[in-house]
């Protein structure tokens, strides 16, 4: 773990840089300021490793415990959308950071004329299985944007810091 101070945020701010794991197939992982931006390729292995380190990253850049947590729980609704629409094994770039005291996260897929939508799932419905994770995003996310990217589309949540 590396430890470095980020001038221009809060006076003095230090932050910890978790050790990342190194390359492999399907898994590309690069510090960023205040988090990570990993490069992957979606199945179970590389979705844990990713929600897994997106958790560890926001705590030891300062992002409450339950923020972190609600930002992963995001994460992951955003990556089984992707792989629900694309297929096991897609390629996603995955941006996980701190701002301000928030996590904001970010899923680039490679489907720009495919957004979210939305189910007429109750959210209270206790027969679903499925369709309540864009009600979970504008819950935990208000606001959360979807905008065309390079490599298709950008999903960006911003989690408000709990409290």
């Amino acid at each position: 773990m590396s430890t470095r101070t980020v001038f221009g945020t809060a006076p003095g701010l230090t932050t910890h840089d978790p050790a990342l794991p190194p390359p492999r197939p399907g898994l590309f992982l690069r510090q960023r300021p205040g988090g990570i931006t990993a490069h992957l390729t979606a199945d179970q292995d590389t979705v844990h490793t990713v929600r897994s380190l997106a958790l560890t990253v926001l705590v030891a850049h300062g992002v409450d415990l339950e923020t972190a947590e609600s930002a992963q729980l995001v994460l992951s609704e955003l990556i089984g959308n992707a792989v629900r629409a694309c297929g096991e094994h897609v390629p996603l770039v995955v941006e996980v950071h701190r701002a301000d005291h928030d996590a904001v996260v970010t899923v680039h897929d490679p489907l720009a004329d495919v957004g979210p939508r939305r189910t007429g799932t109750a959210p209270d419905s206790d027969e679903a299985e499925t369709g309540r994770g864009l009600v979970l995003l504008d819950v935990l996310a208000p606001g959360w944007t979807v905008r065309p990217s390079a490599i298709g589309k950008r999903i960006r949540c911003r989690i408000p810091a709990a409290g």
